[in-house]
C-alpha cells in the first residue's frame, strides 16, 4: 500500500475541516482470494473466471467489502488513526474494482464535533480518477486528554 502520510494517530485537539488522507493499492488475485477466505464469501464472480465471464461485469470482480476495507485502512491508520472507533459507515457501490486495478481510497473531514469527539468523514474509492464507490463514516476519534 502506498500512503501519502505516515501511519499513527490525529487526536480530535489536531483535526481539521477538509482534512484528507488516502491509501493506495493494487488488488490482487491474492488479495481477493484471502478475502473470501477470512469473510467465507466464495461467490464465483469473485474466483470463477469461467463463471464470472457470463455475468453483467464479463470477468472476476473484488468483493465490494475488500474495496471498503481500504476506507478503514485509512480511518484506522492516518485520519484519525490509531485508536479511532467506528461508529457508523454507508457506502454505495458505482463500479466494479477488477484483479488488477489500482484503487484510492480517500476520506475528507466534512463534521466535527469536538465535545463528543465525533468526526464525520467523506470516503471515497476511485480507480483511474472514476469513482467506484462513495460513501460517508462517522467516527469517534482519540484526544490526548483522554489517551
Amino acid at each position: 500500500m502506498l500512503d501519502n502520510l505516515p501511519r499513527g494517530t490525529i487526536c480530535i485537539e489536531d483535526i481539521e475541516m477538509g482534512m484528507t488522507r488516502h491509501v493506495r493499492k493494487v488488488v490482487t488475485d491474492e488479495d481477493i482470494e484471502m478475502f473470501a477466505k477470512v469473510s467465507t464469501d466464495h461467490n464465483p464472480v469473485h474466483l470463477d473466471e469461467e463463471y464470472a465471464k457470463d455475468t453483467m461485469f464479463h470477468g472476476r470482480i473484488a468483493h465490494g467489502m475488500l474495496t471498503a476495507g481500504l476506507i478503514s485502512a485509512v480511518i484506522g491508520e492516518q485520519l484519525p488513526g490509531h485508536g479511532t472507533i467506528y461508529m457508523g459507515q454507508s457506502l454505495k457501490f458505482l463500479a466494479p474494482v477488477r484483479p488488477g486495478d489500482m484503487v484510492t481510497a480517500e476520506v475528507e473531514v466534512v463534521d466535527i464535533e469536538h465535545q463528543k469527539r465525533r468526526v464525520k468523514l467523506d470516503c471515497r474509492c476511485m480507480v483511474d480518477g472514476k469513482k467506484v464507490l462513495v460513501g460517508e463514516a462517522t467516527v469517534l476519534a482519540p484526544s490526548r486528554k483522554f489517551d
